[in-house]
């Protein structure tokens, strides 16, 4: 479910963390591209992929490694980082962490 137009919401509030596991929700879906908000309890992540968009990874709380195109980013809260379209990509949580996922979506 979307986050409803014109009301201030706390971040933290929107997700349940799941023990041992990952929980997202799309916060907005437009043609332009979407923000989704992740929990990982710590030992978990995401597995290598691509994506045909950039993304944004703007780390929330806790700590998360993530690996570029082979490039390992120790991405700690109040962080961003950029995951360029097409290059190779995973997540790792180290400790439990909250992260906001932008993709954006080329407007051609």
């Amino acid at each position: 479910m979307l986050i409803p137009g014109a009301e201030a919401l706390s971040l933290h509030g929107l997700i349940t963390p799941t023990e041992q596991g990952i929980a997202s929700r799309v916060l907005a879906r437009s043609a332009g591209g979407n923000v989704t908000l992740f929990a990982f309890d710590a030992g978990q992540g995401l597995t290598e992929h691509t994506t045909a968009f950039d993304a944004l990874a703007l780390v929330l709380e806790g700590s998360l490694t993530l690996t570029i195109g082979g490039t390992v980013v120790t991405a700690g809260a109040g962080t961003v980082t950029r995951l360029p379209a097409s290059v190779p990509h995973a997540v790792d949580a180290t400790v439990a962490a909250r992260m906001l996922l932008i993709m954006m979506k080329d407007a051609t």
